[in-house]
Order: C-alpha cells, then sequence, then structure tokens
C-alpha cells in the first residue's frame, strides 16, 4: 500500500512514466551482490556458486543473483569474498572516482556497502575514515570493515559537527550517502511505506543539508564529494543540490544521476559528483598518531615472525587492552571515539600472542607459513564452531575456504582447535 500523497507526486514528477514507474512495484525486488577485489577473487568464484547472474553494468565486481538463492548462508560470505548491496547503491563509489593512496571520508557510512566499495578502490593505500552517527549501526559497520578485510579503515562514531572541527579541508574525496526518506527502498521495505509522511521529507532535507555544510568544510581544494540519496523526493536530490550550490558557491555540479527502478535494474537512487575549487593537498591533520614502540610489541613480534610472511606496515596502538595496526598517515587518535582505528592484530593472554579474526580475514593464504584449506561443505561446519582433525606443524594456522581466509585455527595433537568467534558462529 503506498501512501496517496507520495503517488500523487510522483504522477507528477514522472507524467506519461508514472504507470511504467506504478507497475514496477509488482515486480519482485531485484538482488545483488558486489564481489570484492581485495581479496583476489577470480573466475573461479564464478564456477563454485551457482547463484550469479548478470553483471551490474555501472560497478565493478557487481552481480545479479538468482531469485530464492541465498548468499548470505555461504562460507563465502563470511570470507568477505563478497557484500551483498543493492544494485542501484553501488553507483555512488565509481562516481566518486577514488585512486589508491587519497585520504577518504565516508560520512554517514553503516552499514558498509560503500565503505567496502572505497576501500577496494584504496587497495592498501591511504586511509578510509567511516564514520556513523548511531553507536549500534556503527558497531555493525565495524564487523562489516572487519569482514571485508579493509585494514586502511578507522570506524569512528561522531556527529558531523565534531569531525568538522577536527578535520578541516582534510580529505580529497567525501561521500555523504544522505539519510533520507528512503522512498527508493518501497518495494522493498513495506514498513517505510507505512511510515512515510511529507514531514519526514522535510525533516531530511534539513537533516541533510546540515551534513552536507560540514561535507563541503571537510573536503580539501580540488576534492571531490559525492551526495547521494535512496529516495525519490526532488526537494531531498536537485533542489538540495541548487540549495547547495547557491550556498557554497565554491563548488560545481559534474554530474547527477536519477536510477528509477522501472528503467534500470535496481531501487531508486539518486547521486551527484561536486568539484570545490582550487587545487592542494591538506597534511596538517595526518600522521599525528604517535601510538607505541615496535618494541613494547614483543608478544606479537615473536608471533609475527614465526607465523608471518608478510611485512605490515604502519603505527602500532593499544585500545581497549588490544593491539592494533594503524595507517602511517592515521591522525591522533585523541578526542575522537573509534570503533575500530585500523587492523586489530589481537591481544595477549597469558603472556602469548592471540591474533584477532579481523587479522585472519585480512590475511591471505600466501602471506602465512601454516594455513589448512577446506571445501565448503568443511568450511560451514568450521563456522559452526566445530574443531577437526588434522595433521602438520603445531601452531596457528589461517583456515580457508577454497583459498579464501576464513579465521584462525590452532593444530595441538592432532586437533584443529576452532578459534572462530562464537559471537559469529551459526
Amino acid at each position: 500500500m503506498l501512501p496517496e500523497q507520495f503517488l500523487d507526486r510522483m504522477k507528477e514528477v514522472l507524467g506519461e512514466e508514472y504507470d511504467d514507474f506504478f507497475n514496477s512495484y509488482d515486480q519482485p525486488p531485484i538482488r545483488s551482490l558486489r564481489i570484492s577485489h581485495l581479496k583476489d577473487v577470480d573466475e573461479r568464484v564464478r564456477e563454485m556458486v551457482d547463484f550469479l547472474g548478470e553483471e551490474v553494468p555501472w560497478a565493478g565486481g557487481g552481480y545479479y543473483y538468482k531469485e530464492g538463492s541465498r548468499p548470505g548462508k555461504h562460507p563465502f560470505h563470511e570470507a568477505g569474498v563478497y557484500y551483498i548491496q543493492e544494485a542501484s547503491a553501488m553507483a555512488p563509489v565509481p562516481a566518486l572516482g577514488v585512486l589508491p593512496g587519497e585520504r577518504v571520508l565516508d560520512l554517514c557510512a553503516a552499514p558498509g556497502g560503500k565503505s567496502a566499495q572505497i576501500g577496494d578502490a584504496l587497495a592498501g593505500q591511504g586511509i578510509l575514515i567511516c564514520n556513523e552517527i548511531h553507536p549500534q549501526r556503527a558497531k555493525i559497520l565495524s564487523e562489516n570493515m572487519e569482514r571485508m578485510g579493509i585494514g586502511n579503515a578507522l570506524v569512528l562514531n561522531h556527529e558531523p559537527a565534531y569531525l568538522a572541527e577536527h578535520f578541516p579541508e582534510a580529505f580529497d574525496r567525501v561521500l555523504v550517502d544522505a539519510p533520507c526518506s528512503g522512498e527508493g527502498m518501497l518495494r522493498k521495505n513495506e514498513d517505510a511505506a507505512v511510515q512515510w509522511n511529507p514531514e519526514n521529507v522535510a525533516m531530511c532535507v534539513a537533516r541533510q543539508r546540515e551534513i552536507m555544510g560540514y561535507a563541503a568544510s571537510m573536503l580539501r581544494q580540488g576534492g571531490c564529494m559525492v551526495y547521494s540519496t535512496c529516495t525519490f523526493a526532488p526537494e531531498e536530490n536537485e533542489e538540495n543540490i541548487d540549495w547547495f550550490l547557491k550556498e557554497y558557491p565554491e563548488f560545481s555540479l559534474e554530474e547527477s544521476r536519477r536510477f528509477w527502478p522501472h528503467k534500470v535494474k535496481g531501487e531508486g537512487h539518486y547521486l551527484a559528483r561536486l568539484k570545490k575549487r582550487g587545487a592542494g593537498r591538506a597534511s596538517a591533520f595526518w600522521g599525528g598518531e604517535r601510538g607505541i614502540r615496535e618494541k613494547d610489541c614483543k608478544e606479537w613480534l615473536e608471533f609475527k615472525e614465526k607465523y608471518l610472511k608478510r611485512d605490515l606496515q604502519g603505527t602500532y596502538v593499544t585500545f581497549g587492552g588490544q593491539l592494533y595496526l594503524v595507517p602511517k598517515e592515521c591522525p591522533s587518535l585523541k578526542g575522537l571515539k573509534a570503533l575500530r582505528p585500523g587492523l586489530h592484530l589481537g591481544t595477549v593472554k597469558k603472556g602469548r600472542f592471540e591474533p584477532s579474526h579481523a587479522l585472519a580475514l585480512f590475511l591471505k593464504p600466501e602471506d602465512v607459513v601454516l594455513s589448512y584449506h577446506l571445501s565448503v561443505e568443511q568450511a560451514g561446519k568450521y563456522i559452526k564452531g566445530e574443531t577437526f582433525a588434522a595433521q602438520g606443524e603445531k601452531g596457528w594456522y589461517l583456515v580457508c575456504v577454497e583459498g579464501y581466509s576464513l579465521g584462525f585455527g590452532k593444530l595441538a595433537g592432532g586437533i584443529m582447535k576452532n578459534h572462530y568467534p562464537k559471537g559469529l558462529r551459526k
């Protein structure tokens, strides 16, 4: 049941196209996912799963998947091989044009699909700051960054105004996937139709303009900002951009695009790419985190020497009793509420280092001395927490499913002890 006021407005907006738009709501929602580039995923994935369909044309690695399939239940999902993401929502990050080594802000980042795309584009170089104002959603964001193996991301939990004080003109690129009235999701979410009202649209407009202003102040001269929503309301889209260009004349509009469910295989979405005049690269706020001395990480260094082939670069910090590796360009963490300050390496227990699940998902089989490879069926049992018999050298193993890291196991006495986190077991 679509709201009558919503339909009346859509008739006015779409004119002759309205019937096609309205009839699109009789079609089932279109499902899609995006394969991670960080995992070095190759054509074998297409051969090993039976649910991938045609490619999403506007997003590298994007695929539609077959109705009735459940890719979220596959071990590849837990290994971060792909992220289940709505097809139209994959468009803003390619428009942002992220390059490896840049400093990028995803200001309204939860649950993390677009942040994962940015992490892919950075290819392990530069720094990504993902922010989410709501603590519980920020936790989900943090978990998704971990699952996707993104080591150069900081997950923060702040109001945009607070970040603007800390990071004036600090970022090369800023994504504002703004909180909106969600009209583009009405086909997928019946509850959204019940909750829709014009007053909420007006409230969203006010909030979006405030967020855009803070985002503009954090973008360096010559930088790029993408504003996006999953709504049809012109007030939240084109009218917001018209307002922004008048209020912030140092910006120019380079591209805007609408995704209509009766025109593309996807839900409703809008994006606008904006460029800030000038040139330059802000540097005053980067590299400020001094961390701790490497020699103070004795247990970690012993673990790294024994089990890792890959040299990890960054600054060590301790956070809540845990050891993290933050990017060299990490700003000072003082005064910031960070749920995930970089790559979680692990913790010291009884004088020995215990690696984290995040580290496992960040690493590849070629990065470690010891790895143990499972079939998809075996991996399903591992995810449930089962131990299994195994032969080999005693110690920590990177447990993999068909070549993709899934977690850690510790072999002793012919038994591989399962270190898959209890909170993730299914």
